[in-house]
């Protein structure tokens, strides 16, 4: 769709609007082509505005902080969506609720909920990423998850019709939901209990002090590679099969922790998703084992 034409159906928008912007800065791994088209909606009614509008063949796909993410070399055909300020309120509700929009990131949840005296979201301290990303994959970490906590969800669908989710709605299961592709999530609200903000901060201090000494948080990386297999630890199976430290390209599987993947600078995406697949393939012959990957990987090739 050209530039001119997609204006046109769209002249109350209110959001930002670009093409071919590189999405490579967008992603913690720094790797990636461009968008077709970017577009960073004001708030849920301007992307309701939007999807509603948007011819439905025009393929669409949404990013949120890009911690978790690899986008391909060859860049995303049709519309990006990124969630930015307008999806980043939080606020303290009644009876240790907690509403958040899904731009928001997970450790800003996190130390709300702190300084409110509300115990139970402390996990979300160790999750490199947006609440958005957290209902799409259960985010979890440190002995909680997303499903632990949330009571509902909403979002706008490819028609641009603004939908709720229950908690039974979203199909929970381990990094996994099976709310439908197409809704884009804009808010969500999560239960806590009551708790002494300093204990909960001293727990957030633990889980960062973890973080940092396990992980290689400093690096350019995309967070946990691959799910634990049930009865494994994806960890071991990768260092059982002789993967620590192997390179291709500019990539690294992490030495410091061998569930992540590194661009040690001038790494690609080819060569990040490429390393990873080397990984899945030697676990798989020397354990039997098939890891399935946790980082989401999108676009096309070069």
């Amino acid at each position: 769709m050209q530039e001119a034409d997609l204006r046109a159906l769209l002249p109350d928008l209110r959001g930002r609007l670009s093409f071919g912007d590189k999405l490579g800065a967008m992603t913690w791994f720094r790797v990636g082509g461009p968008a077709d088209m970017l577009f960073v909606p004001a708030d849920e009614d301007d992307l309701a505005y939007a999807l509603a509008r948007i011819p439905p063949e025009v393929p669409v796909t949404v990013v949120g902080l890009g911690s978790n993410l690899i986008v391909r070399d060859g860049g995303i055909r049709g519309l990006v969506v990124r969630l930015g300020k307008g999806f980043g309120a939080i606020t303290v509700e009644p009876d240790q609720r907690l509403r958040a929009g899904t731009g928001a990131p997970d450790v800003k949840v996190a130390r709300a909920a702190a300084d409110a005296g509300i115990d139970g979201l402390a996990f979300f301290r160790g999750i490199p990423g947006s609440i958005g990303g957290a209902l799409r994959m259960n985010a979890g970490a440190h002995g909680g998850e997303t499903t632990d906590a949330l009571i509902e969800a909403r979002g706008v669908d490819r028609s641009g019709t603004i939908r709720t989710f229950g908690h039974a709605d979203m199909g929970f299961s381990y990094r996994h939901s099976d709310a439908p592709d197409d809704v884009i999530f804009t808010q969500a609200v999560f239960q806590g209990r009551p708790g002494e903000s300093a204990v909960i901060l001293a727990e957030m201090d633990r889980i960062t002090a973890a973080r940092e000494a396990s992980q290689p948080i400093r690096e350019k990386t995309g967070g946990s590679t691959f799910a634990n297999p049930p009865g494994h630890k994806a960890w071991q199976l990768i260092d059982a099969a002789g993967c620590r430290g192997l390179v291709r390209g500019d990539a690294q599987v992490s030495e410091m922790h061998c569930n992540f993947l590194i661009n040690r600078g001038t790494a690609t995406a080819a060569d990040i998703e490429g390393l990873g697949e080397e990984v899945r393939t030697r676990v798989l012959e020397t354990s039997g084992v098939s890891l399935r990957w946790e980082i989401k990987r999108i676009g096309v090739a070069a």
